[in-house]
């Protein structure tokens, strides 16, 4: 009988021991979130971060699973190990030595780019951790007008620098861990616990609008039916391929004939995942952020206003980003040349396309035409949280960013559990056929 469903994980103790070992290193992370920095004053810290939700703060708390907001010992969260990650990956398209090592030197080559984007980790969190201390001792209650920090100063510079840095490469040590002993990608799985830690809060808060009739019933209604449309349609897309059929051709070597078999290239419609709207977000709330340091500069608080989520330029503008960054993202980790020079040194080819030069300009075609439907896609989840937030006065968390990274992280999870159990079961039909011809 195939092994499938959520029973069976618990008859192999493999898997077992891979599914505890990723949720004790999830719950450590969520408890160093809540592990405050020493010095602030946690009153106005809160009363300060209610009043910049849609600025880039918001956006970093929401990546932090809420360890900003908290100011933890993990309030950069896993930002700057993403950021080293991707200015390894840009060196790797503009570095033709790094490209070499990362391709040819196999698994030595990729184990020095890891220690490299660690290195790349903690420079970049030592550079965010003072600019963050900086900023911290410059901030005050919007209500009461409290500061921040209760004793600012060089020792207090030094402990939060010292202290984020040491949390920041925690986390990273965390998300090796899960990745290299638990199931799924580590990174990955500590945004998403996050994310989800933040959904009863955000329910709550919906409940309570609808409670006080800040919201109708029928709004309400209207917005759960449209919050499933999306989830329905994010998991269609992320699923959704473009398969190019592909060719080999028969080739005899001695007395047995090889090759001959067709199989596809699978082509995803969002190849770029959800790095077009973090890029997007965050260059377009960076005015607003600004402005909260700008408070008595006139013309700075009108292009604030100008970019805030919600209004008419901010989405425009929003849209034509995630569109840049889907084409840009997509070339950096899709390379049609390679693809096509593979396949020709494996007798491959495309129906009625020529291999080689031919075939890699095919490739590249219909990558940018599936692109374009990409990134129409993800503008549309996007900007309709903005236009909820704008129109109905709703904080739709369930929407945009947020809930692409949950739908795309928990489904590479399953699909993980599920080749867990697949492989399992493969190995159980294996031992029984090798025991069957002992006899």
């Amino acid at each position: 009988m195939a092994l499938s469903g959520v029973e069976n994980v618990a008859r192999i103790p493999e898997l077992r021991r891979k599914l505890l070992w990723t949720a004790l290193l999830l719950v450590a992370y969520r408890i160093g979130v809540h592990v405050p920095i020493p010095g602030i004053d946690t009153k106005a810290l809160a009363e300060f971060f209610a009043s910049v939700q849609n600025t880039l703060f918001g956006v970093f708390d929401m990546f932090s699973g809420g360890g900003l907001s908290n100011l933890s010992v993990f309030a950069l969260g896993v930002m700057p190990y993403i950021s080293a990650s991707i200015i390894m990956q840009l060196l790797q398209v503009v570095s033709p030595e790094i490209k070499r090592m990362a391709k040819e030197e196999g698994a030595a080559g990729r184990k020095k780019i890891t220690q490299w984007t660690r290195y790349g980790t903690v420079l970049i969190t030592l550079v965010q951790g003072f600019g963050l201390a900086v900023a911290l001792e410059g901030m005050q209650s919007p209500i009461t007008g409290a500061n921040i920090v209760m004793t600012p100063g060089f020792a207090f510079k030094a402990v939060t620098v010292i202290t984020m840095t040491a949390g920041t490469v925690l986390i990273m040590w965390i998300g090796e861990q899960i990745t290299e002993r638990g199931v799924g990608n580590g990174i990955s799985l500590i945004i998403f616990s996050g994310i989800v830690a933040g959904l009863p809060r955000a329910l709550f808060s919906s409940i309570e609008f609808i409670s006080v009739g800040t919201i109708s019933i029928f709004v309400a209604i209207v917005l759960a039916v449209l919050m499933l449309a999306v989830l329905v349609g994010i998991v269609f897309v992320e699923r959704a391929q473009r398969r190019i059929p592909i060719h080999y051709a028969k080739r005899q070597v001695g007395r047995k004939m090889y090759g001959g078999q067709t199989t596809h290239l699978p082509l995803k419609v969002n190849t770029a995942g959800v790095i077009p709207p973090i890029f997007a977000s965050s260059l377009l709330i960076f005015p607003a952020t600004v402005a909260e340091f700008s408070k008595g500069s006139e013309w700075l608080q009108s292009v604030a206003m100008w970019f805030s989520p919600g209004s008419v330029i901010y989405n425009v503008l929003f849209v034509a980003l995630i569109v840049f960054f889907c084409f840009f993202y997509t070339a950096i980790i899709f390379d049609p040349k390679d693809i096509a020079e593979n396949l020709k040194k494996q007798g491959g080819f495309v129906p009625g396309i020529r291999p080689g030069s031919k075939t890699k300009e095919y490739i590249d075609k219909v990558l940018m035409r599936i692109t374009v439907w990409g990134a129409l896609y993800i503008s549309i989840v996007c900007v309709i949280p903005q236009i909820l937030m704008t129109k109905f006065n709703v904080p739709f968390y369930f929407g945009g960013t947020s809930l692409l990274i949950v739908v795309g992280v928990a489904m590479d999870f399953m699909a993980q559990v599920e080749s867990h159990l697949i492989s399992r079961q493969y190995e159980g039909l294996m031992g029984k056929t090798r025991l069957k011809g002992r006899y």
